[in-house]
């Protein structure tokens, strides 16, 4: 049994092998380079930067690209239950599995009545 696994160990030690090989080289033979303010500074495209970096989002932003993820995972659930019910439904009693796919939804539906109601998808608050 550990013999199967062997040379997983040995990929894993030549791996880490390498890499500490190639950060202790890059140590001994790399050369600091002379530092001065022209080299130090932020390139942007031949521009002077100027100003913040990156302008700040809201975090409503976030809050609704989170929501549409966790609706679109729903979709994503429901389209293998969709393709199959057809056949469940000739070995299984139909009622119980519409009814798990409706409690489903039910749950769904909860948490996006909890977000309307906490405001999260009203863009001028």
């Amino acid at each position: 049994m550990i013999q199967d696994y062997l040379p997983i160990l040995l990929q894993v030690i030549v791996a880490i092998g390498l890499a500490g090989v190639a950060l202790l080289a890059s140590v001994i033979l790399g050369r600091a380079g002379k530092r001065n303010a022209t080299k130090d500074s932020a390139y942007e495209c031949g521009m002077i930067p100027r100003g913040e970096g990156q302008p700040r989002f809201s975090v409503k932003f976030y809050l609704v690209a989170m929501l549409f993820i966790l609706f679109d995972i729903e979709i994503v659930f429901m389209y293998p239950w969709a393709v199959v019910y057809r056949d469940y439904i000739e070995k299984f009693n139909p009622w119980t599995i519409f009814g798990s796919m409706l409690g489903f939804v039910a749950i769904q539906m909860v948490g996006f009545v909890y977000a309307i109601k906490k405001g999260a998808l009203d863009w001028k608050r």
